[in-house]
């Protein structure tokens, strides 16, 4: 580096003094107006989704099947009200819950009772359902709840809803002693026509029973009346009984997925409509369901000496083709008194069916057991009869006996211990059983023996005979033969002398013709002398 080119140091005057300026007014460069711009833009964004958010609520659910974070929709008449915010598993990983973002619009679906299930592909009583999620992919289900109180936290369902809030039409309870082949979404038929199903069903808490909850799709359930009947329509309705074979069913449905039917007791005008809630007893059947009201029911106990073998709980009580009840139960005991096992059945009556007329006259004086005790003072009486052949089942009738023994139905037994009769099937038997004690006291090998002894002589007696016969026919019948020929020798002489023109013949018809003319002159001169007796002294006088 040169000399030259260094500057000169120690010559401050040769350094220029600042000036001072005043302050310009601070403007912003054009630059900063995109930002800016775009600053304004999101943050108005930013406002206006919080502004339109709805509220964060929480659902559980068993399994995250077909879940997914961030995708899965929530819906509501296929309308999105939300969305799958994230999944975790619970603390004691018992259940999944998922967090989701509803709309600000669906902040109504916070109600206490509102629903939430998921949507995928299930095949169940009611139908397939969820098979547009096969392409779309699963999602949240709700119904909507009609609450005032309102909650983050729900339970999802774990199968869909039968019955939507928004569904038009009623429901009903029904009570009966077992499911069967019933399930959530069961049909429910009126006139074979589908009108409902079964919504839900519980187990009673004394455990005798279930109850269920059916829901009638509107304007049907107008026909679900005070006095209507409900019964199980489930597959085949097929009975054998003592009545004979019945076979019914409702539909293909049923046969497969079973159901319910009703129908009114009787087709009346002005029935009033059920409400909603009503419940009514879900019969077994048909028949069953379609019985008159039993009214109050009377317990007897019956007892047989005899086979029950047919005889099952259930059976009918017949009364000249009326049914008064049925069997409760078969059993057997031992009679200390007469050292014999008998059968006991417990039966229950009903004595308001045997007749308006005969219980209004008695209604207000007797009571059941009362009335019971007067017709079997008049003769009443059980009996077992046969009612099918083909499979052996039999019932208890009851009739009036005129000629049987007295008996009292004692009132202070419980249960009173109705009288019977053996039927005329067991009276013939045991008439054949007395005859065959007889039969068995006949002593038959010594008729045998002796019979055969005397088979034994008569053999020896017909040999004998048969030698007689040969010897008769060597020895006499040439002699008899003679002798046949001279008695038609003889014949044919006789035959020949009293012949119509045999001289023999004639003279004994000449000598007749004699007899005869003597015999009218015998009679002119006895009527002659019976005129002129003074003849036989005078003689004949002359005609005059």
């Amino acid at each position: 580096m040169s000399q030259s080119s260094v500057p000169p140091r120690n010559l401050p005057e040769q350094i220029p003094e600042p000036r001072r300026e005043p302050r310009r007014q601070w403007l912003p460069s054009l630059v900063w107006l995109i930002p800016i711009i775009a600053a304004v833009v999101g943050l108005t964004l930013v406002v206006k989704i919080i502004l339109e958010r709805g509220p964060v609520i929480t659902i559980s659910f068993i399994s995250a099947e077909g879940l997914e974070a961030g995708k899965t929709k929530v819906k509501y008449k296929d309308v999105d009200i939300g969305q799958v915010q994230s999944i975790k598993l619970s603390p004691d990983r018992s259940h999944v819950v998922t967090t989701v973002q509803l709309t600000k619009e669906a902040e109504s679906f916070t109600a206490d009772d509102t629903r939430f299930w998921v949507v995928r592909p299930r095949v169940a009583a009611s139908g397939i359902s969820g098979l547009n999620t096969l392409l779309s992919g699963a999602y949240i289900g709700a119904d909507a709840g009609k609450s005032e109180d309102t909650k983050r936290d729900f339970s999802g369902l774990e199968q869909p809803p039968i019955i939507t809030r928004d569904t038009s039409g009623k429901q009903f309870v029904l009570h009966t002693a077992d499911l069967g082949s019933l399930d959530i979404g069961s049909p429910v038929f009126y006139r074979r026509i589908q009108v409902g199903q079964v919504a839900a069903y519980d187990l009673d808490q004394d455990g005798r029973g279930v109850t269920l909850r059916i829901f009638v799709n509107a304007p049907y359930d107008k026909f679900v009346t005070i006095n209507s009947r409900f019964w199980h329509a489930s597959g085949f309705d097929m009975q054998i009984n003592a009545n004979g074979f019945k076979f019914q069913t409702q539909s293909l449905a049923t046969v497969i997925l079973g159901g319910i039917a009703f129908r009114p007791l009787d087709d009346a005008d002005n029935v009033p409509i059920a409400r909603e809630n009503t419940s009514f007893r879900l019969a077994d059947d048909e028949s069953t369901a379609m019985k008159e009201p039993n009214g109050r029911s009377q317990l007897v106990l019956m007892y047989f000496n005899q086979s029950l073998r047919g005889l099952e709980p259930g059976a009918v009580i017949d009364f000249r083709g009326v049914e008064l009840g049925e069997v409760k139960s078969v059993g057997i005991e031992y009679d200390d008194q007469t050292q014999q096992f008998i059968m006991p059945v417990l039966v229950e009556l009903y004595p308001d069916r045997l007749g308006r007329k005969f219980n209004e006259e008695r209604t207000s004086r007797y009571t059941p057991r009362e009335r019971v005790r007067y017709l079997v003072a008049h003769g009443w009486r059980a009996q077992l009869r046969s009612g099918n052949l083909l499979t052996g089942q039999i019932y208890i009738a009851l009739d009036f006996f005129p000629d049987a023994a007295k008996a009292q139905f004692d009132l202070d037994h419980n249960p009173p211990v109705f009288p019977t009769v053996p039927n005329s099937m067991d009276e013939i038997q045991t008439q054949i059983a007395s005859i065959a004690r007889k039969l068995d006291k006949v002593p038959f090998d010594k008729i045998g023996n002796e019979l055969h002894t005397t088979l034994t002589t008569l053999d020896h007696t017909l040999r004998g005979a048969e030698k007689t016969m040969d010897r008769l026919s060597n020895d006499v019948a040439p002699e008899i033969t003679a002798a046949m020929r001279d008695a038609r020798k003889t014949l044919n002489a006789a035959e020949h002398t009293l012949s119509d023109d045999a001289p023999l013949q004639q003279d004994v018809r000449q000598t007749m013709q004699e007899l005869s003319r003597a015999a009218a002159s015998i009679r002119v001169l006895t009527d002659y002398l019976q005129q002129h007796p003074e003849s036989l002294i005078r003689g004949k006088q002359e005609d005059k």
